[in-house]
């Protein structure tokens, strides 16, 4: 990996096909707020100023004597004022990172933009290969992640057999974790909790067996060091960690010829704890407490608890056809939007519904959630913008569009009492409710 203060000169990439394409322009913020009006960063510079990392390029140009280039129109908002608005160069992929990032970031195909909290600024561009394909995503079975952003950093697996931590401000910051010989292979990063990131590869050959196997890892970030790695004889990928409530345990999933079975293991160690059948669909499983909630029946999600015994369910009533995505829990609630736009508070101890909300739009496996200081903020296609929903009632708070266009759904980070909020190539930082 190269520094961002890398020679100018260097080439950047080009996606196939792409050649004599025109060069990408800079991200605009835009004012707005209680600040005021801002200037856009869009500069006036002499040739290309290049920000390089790994053969990307970030440039910004303009020519001499034609003056900056025109403004684009301010974007225009209903609900909340942001307090400042970004607009990159190309529509962003947020379903590549495994969790919500705790600061403002922008992630596209050339790479992770890291902006300025204060005033969304841009301050370091990330860029790693490989990039995502060109029609990433193609649909929504195709699985997501792989990289993720920590407090300062941001993990990737670009390096074959190495994990890489790019510092989001400082590039003197930079390291690269060398992995063990049974961990070469194409790596992914599936889950993070607690300073410890899990990941796995696929299709790792085993001299003893004809039968395609995996191996988990297990990384602490702070240490720099590889907690374990257990080698299995199917696939199986790490899905939702569950440390810091107690249990320490580590939700995988594992593809068996008669379906896919939800397998625990103990998040200190890689040990098989149990594991059971999922009867179906498990295409997400979350971590409640010491319990886990996963699919259940026809669009219906289900809590099992330490053991893998099943507590309670929810489940589509009669006459009614939606399916649960991926719940939301806290301490004492689970929070579960449906595909048909209602999100249905629950009870963790017994399932009981204590509320619904309807929201002004539907949702698919794209939207997640966000709860924090009491409000859970859902997101909703391009057009249909954010909602608040004020969590101890259920009472829809305010619903936040801007005048788009877009065909992304948006997604959501909070950090420093800030909501960030974007779509596309635009991202809003908004107060939190």
């Amino acid at each position: 990996m190269k520094s961002s203060e890398g020679a100018a000169q260097e080439a950047s990439w080009q996606w196939d096909g792409e050649a004599g394409d025109p060069g990408e322009v800079p991200g605009d913020v835009i004012g707005g707020g209680d600040g005021g009006p801002r200037l856009s960063r869009r500069g006036l510079l002499t040739g290309a100023g290049v920000l390089a990392l790994g053969g990307a390029a970030w440039a910004v140009t303009a020519s001499q004597g034609e003056g900056p280039a025109p403004e684009p129109p301010p974007t225009a908002v209903s609900g909340p004022t942001p307090l400042w608005t970004y607009r990159g160069p190309e529509a962003t992929t947020p379903e590549r990172l495994i969790v919500p990032p705790d600061r403002p970031v922008s992630l596209s195909k050339a790479g992770l933009q890291v902006l300025d909290p204060a005033d969304g600024g841009p301050k370091r561009l990330l860029s790693f290969d490989p990039p995502p394909p060109r029609d990433w995503p193609s649909d929504l079975q195709r699985p997501v992640g792989n990289v993720a952003v920590q407090r300062d950093y941001l993990y990737t697996a670009a390096s074959k057999g190495h994990l890489d931590a790019h510092h989001l401000t400082d590039p003197t910051a930079d390291w690269s974790l060398p992995l063990p010989d049974d961990l070469q292979g194409q790596l992914q990063l599936n889950a993070v909790g607690a300073g410890v990131l899990y990941g796995c590869v696929l299709g790792w050959p085993r001299a003893d067996s004809a039968v395609p196997s995996s191996r988990l890892f297990a990384v602490r970030l702070e240490e720099r060091t590889l907690l374990w790695s257990v080698a299995v004889d199917q696939q199986e990928r790490p899905v939702a960690p569950a440390p810091g409530y107690g249990g320490n345990q580590l939700a995988c999933v594992r593809s068996l010829g008669t379906g896919p079975e939800l397998v625990v293991r103990d998040a200190a160690t890689g040990r098989e704890v149990w594991s059971t059948p999922a009867g179906g669909d498990l295409s997400w499983c979350t971590a409640a407490g010491r319990n886990f909630l996963v699919p259940y029946g026809d669009g219906g999600v289900c809590l099992l608890d330490a053991d893998g015994k099943p507590l309670w369910t929810h489940s589509p009533a009669r006459g009614e056809s939606w399916r649960a995505l991926p719940p939301v829990p806290d301490a004492a609630r689970v929070f579960v939007p449906r595909d048909d736009g209602v999100v249905t508070c629950l009870d963790t101890g017994n399932g009981r519904v204590l509320w619904s909300c309807q929201l002004p739009f539907l949702l698919d496996r794209r939207s997640r959630p966000l709860l924090q200081e009491g409000t859970l903020y859902v997101p909703g296609p391009a057009a249909g913008g954010v909602s608040a929903i004020y969590a101890a009632t259920g009472v829809l708070g305010w619903t936040f569009r801007d005048s788009g266009p877009g065909r992304d759904v948006w997604s959501l980070a909070s950090g420093g009492g800030r909501l960030y909020a974007g779509h596309d190539e635009v991202l809003h930082a908004l107060t939190l409710t």
